[in-house]
C-alpha cells in the first residue's frame, strides 16, 4: 500500500473482487513498508500504528476488526496488546498479502483470524465487533466504495463500537491530490464527512508530520468515531 504501484482492480481468488486499488506484493511489501518507515518517514509509519491501537483502548474481551490488513502487522500488535479472552481479526483481498499475515503470526506464536474478503460485503454478521481499525488503506479507495465499506463498518460494529482510521494526507493543490482526486480518489479531508454521513458521531482527528514527503503524502490523519 506505501511505495509499490503495481496494482490490479481485482485479487486472484474468483469469490473476492474488489473495487478498489489492490497491492498484492507478500514480503516484499514488508519490504517495502520496512525501507520506507526507516529512510522516509523516520518510524512515523510504526508510530501510527502504535496511535491507533492506543486509541483503540482494547480491553478484555474485546473484538477487534483490521480491514485491509494487508500482512497482518497491525493485527499482530493488537493481538500481543489485548488482555485475555480477545480476539482480533484481519480481513484483505490480496492472496498473496494473507499467506504473509498468516505466515507472520504463526511464527511469532501468535493467534489471529485473517480471513480474506473485501470491504464491499464483509463476511461477518452484524453487530459482531467492538472496534474497528483501517490504517493505510482508505486512499486505495475511491469515495463511492468508501461509502459502501463505511456501511458496511457501521453494520458489523457493536452499539457504542469504535471506528479507527488511519491514512495519508496530501497537502492543498498537490499534483499528486490533484490526480487521485480527477480519478474518483479523495484524500484524508473528505473521510470526515463520509465517516458522518454513514452514522458515526464524536468523531476527532490527530495529524501526524512525517520529516520527509513521499509522493505527496506530508503525513497521516488519524481519525477515530463511535457508532451511535
Amino acid at each position: 500500500m506505501l511505495l509499490s504501484r503495481r496494482h490490479s482492480h481485482q485479487s486472484n481468488s474468483p469469490n473476492q473482487k474488489t473495487r478498489g486499488l489492490l497491492l498484492d506484493r507478500g514480503w516484499r511489501y514488508d519490504l517495502e513498508v520496512w525501507f520506507f518507515d526507516t529512510f522516509v518517514a523516520h518510524g512515523e509509519v510504526n508510530r501510527l500504528r502504535h496511535r491507533v491501537l492506543d486509541l483503540a483502548d482494547l480491553s478484555a474481551g474485546s473484538k477487534l476488526l483490521d480491514v485491509g490488513c494487508g500482512t497482518g502487522t497491525l493485527a499482530i500488535q493488537a493481538a500481543r496488546r489485548l488482555p485475555e479472552a480477545g480476539q482480533v481479526t484481519g480481513v484483505e483481498p490480496a492472496p498473496r498479502q494473507i499467506a504473509r499475515a498468516r505466515s507472520k503470526a504463526r511464527r511469532a506464536g501468535i493467534k489471529v483470524d485473517f480471513q480474506s474478503g473485501v470491504i464491499e460485503k464483509l463476511p461477518f454478521p452484524d453487530r459482531t465487533f467492538d472496534t474497528v481499525t483501517s490504517t493505510l488503506m482508505m486512499h486505495h479507495l475511491p469515495d463511492e466504495l468508501r461509502r459502501q465499506g463505511l456501511d458496511e463498518i457501521i453494520r458489523v460494529l457493536k452499539p457504542q463500537g469504535s471506528l479507527i482510521v488511519a491514512d495519508f494526507d496530501y497537502p492543498d493543490g498537490h499534483k499528486s491530490r490533484t490526480k487521485a482526486a480527477a480519478n474518483g480518489y479523495g484524500g484524508t479531508d473528505t473521510l470526515p464527512e463520509l465517516i458522518q454521513q454513514t452514522g458515526f458521531n464524536d468523531i476527532s482527528i490527530e495529524h501526524i508530520t512525517f520529516r520527509r514527503s513521499h509522493r505527496g503524502w506530508t503525513g497521516a490523519s488519524v481519525i477515530s468515531a463511535h457508532k451511535g
